[in-house]
């Protein structure tokens, strides 16, 4: 994870793992908004972001709008904005999905961090107006992603790849499975064309000629000739099949098909698997944090 943090290594850690993973670090803050941008990641992408929603935010500002205070709450589970008055969560950002955070390193107070959006799959650049506490906000942020990712693997994130295999090799049961039933259905055609097929009468000579058999007096199964029903020795009828439809759904043994999407250790939906992969790629992508100059406009006053 080293490289994820490509700035300040001389810096420690500013809060225990217990206090973010177990509860979280809350910080007021000024809520300029957020922008859509290009990239994940860019010094330049965020300067642009920033020079963007401060002349929004001076617009409102003249019309009488005041900037919204919000709530921070940081923790390994991501990184949530809430209104400070009611708690209503207005963003919840997923750590794994944040990939670049900054903030200005001669104004002290702006902070901006790049996520990737849940639904759109946008990248949106957040930018906030703090006390004079922007960098500690920064390292708060780093820290929270280092934890969220070391949790992530002792979770069984290091296995996503052997889950995939476990899931490819379920999917091949499946359809083994279903080609099980195929065949069984065949088999259960089969067994009513023997039922309906006419006997001949007792004493009649048959001309077809003598059919090979087994070791066990079985006539052997061929894909190519079709089954012929053989009258027992005293010219009764074939015996009916005691198949019902309720033992369709067992196997030769009498047995239940394997369900590989019911069984214990491997109980996962493609819809988990989607975000295991996703937030492997999102963690292995890593957290860049910088410091940057924001302030190079007129516009930079306090807002």
């Amino acid at each position: 994870m080293n490289r994820a943090f490509n700035r300040k290594k001389d810096k420690s850690w500013m809060h225990t793992p217990e206090a973010l993973a177990k509860h979280y670090i809350p910080y007021n803050a000024k809520f300029l908004g957020n922008t859509e941008v290009d990239q994940p990641k860019g010094t330049e992408i965020v300067k642009d972001a920033v020079r963007k929603l401060k002349f929004q935010r001076h617009i409102k500002k003249s019309e009488g709008q005041k900037t919204p205070k919000v709530e921070l709450q940081i923790s390994i589970y991501g990184v949530k904005i809430l209104d400070p008055k009611t708690k209503d969560v207005q963003y919840n950002c997923q750590l794994h999905r944040i990939s670049f955070c900054a903030d200005d390193k001669t104004d002290k107070r702006i902070f901006t961090f790049i996520c990737k959006d849940s639904e759109s799959n946008k990248h949106l650049c957040y930018v906030f107006d703090s006390e004079k506490c922007a960098e500690e906000i920064t390292l708060t942020i780093g820290q929270a992603f280092d934890l969220a990712y070391k949790k992530f693997l002792e979770s069984g994130g290091k296995d996503v790849e052997t889950r995939k295999q476990i899931g490819t090799l379920q999917k091949r049961i499946q359809e083994l499975e279903t080609e099980n039933s195929e065949l069984k259905k065949q088999l259960s055609d089969l067994e009513e064309q023997l039922m309906i097929a006419p006997v001949p009468p007792a004493g009649s000579i048959s001309l077809k000629p003598q059919m090979s058999t087994d070791v066990f007096d079985m006539v052997p199964f061929s894909t190519v000739t079709p089954l012929v029903p053989i009258p027992a020795s005293n010219g009764t009828p074939p015996l009916h099949s005691t198949t019902s439809p309720s033992d369709m759904s067992k196997d030769l043994f009498g047995a239940e098909p394997f369900d590989p999407f019911t069984c214990g250790q491997a109980d996962f939906s493609p819809d988990i698997q989607s975000k295991l992969d996703e937030m492997q790629e999102g963690f292995n992508m890593g957290l860049t944090l910088e410091g940057a100059v924001f302030s190079l406009d007129p516009l930079d006053g306090r807002c």
